[in-house]
């Protein structure tokens, strides 16, 4: 799992019949630091996740299938939590 930020939406009017009814969000890795890095990538939205928030992705795809009780839907990333906050060493990273 990884800690993630949405930036963004993504709108289909046409899509996997799987997808129909959930959410589809444009998220970004983390460091540490709470600073963005690395490319976005997708990810379905579990928990009603908004702009900007800062989320916990799961990134396995037969994991994801199993939370949503899904053999059939093709996800790979799924939005498992929204992150209040995470404490690393002396650093603490509140929203």
């Amino acid at each position: 799992m990884q800690i993630m930020l949405v930036t963004g939406e993504v709108v289909s009017t046409e899509k996997h019949a799987e997808f129909k009814g959930h959410k589809l969000l444009l998220v970004r890795a983390l460091d540490l630091d709470g600073q963005p890095r690395g490319a976005e990538s997708i990810a379905l939205d579990t928990v009603d996740a908004g702009l900007g928030d800062r989320v916990l992705v799961n990134k396995e795809g037969g994991a994801a299938r199993m939370i949503l009780h899904n053999n059939r839907i093709p996800v790979q990333a799924l939005i498992v939590g929204v992150v209040d906050g995470f404490h690393v060493e002396a650093q603490a990273h509140e929203r």
